[in-house]
C-alpha cells in the first residue's frame, strides 16, 4: 500500500513538472501577463537571484543557452549541481557516493552555496 501511494505522488510530481515544462516551452514569459512578476522586484527595483528565472527557463527549454545565460546566469550555472543533487537523492547512488554526496551537499557546501547565492544578488545589482 505504502508504494503505491509513493508512486502516485511521483506520478503526480512527474506530471505537474511536465505540465510546467510545456508551460514555459510555448509561452514565453516575455510576452504574457500570465506569470508572476517578482514582488522583490517590484517594490524595491532591485533584481532578486530568481529574476529572469522564468525567462531563462523558457529559453533553455528551447536550448538557447546564450539567451538564458543572458537572463539568469546562476540558474543556468546551477542546473548542473542541481540535476547532480536530485541524482543523488532520489537513486541508489546516495549509497554508493556518501562521500561524494557529503562533499557536494554537506554543511560546508551549503554555506558556500549560500554565499554564491549573495554575491551573485550584490553583484547583479551593483
Amino acid at each position: 500500500m505504502f508504494v503505491v501511494k509513493k508512486n502516485i505522488h511521483y506520478s503526480i510530481y512527474l506530471i505537474l513538472l511536465i505540465l510546467g515544462g510545456l508551460l514555459y516551452y510555448f509561452y514565453n514569459p516575455t510576452l504574457y501577463q500570465l506569470f508572476p512578476k517578482c514582488i522583490f522586484k517590484s517594490a524595491t527595483g532591485l533584481s532578486c537571484p530568481g529574476c529572469g528565472a522564468q525567462r531563462a527557463t523558457h529559453e533553455l527549454l528551447h536550448l538557447n543557452f546564450k539567451s538564458a545565460f543572458a537572463y539568469n546566469p546562476l540558474l543556468v550555472l546551477s542546473l548542473p549541481y542541481a540535476v547532480t543533487g536530485l541524482l543523488l537523492y532520489k537513486t541508489k547512488l546516495k549509497e554508493r557516493l556518501p562521500k561524494t554526496r557529503q562533499f557536494l551537499f554537506g554543511t560546508t557546501s551549503v554555506i558556500i552555496v549560500f554565499i554564491v547565492v549573495i554575491a551573485f544578488f550584490i553583484f547583479r545589482n551593483l
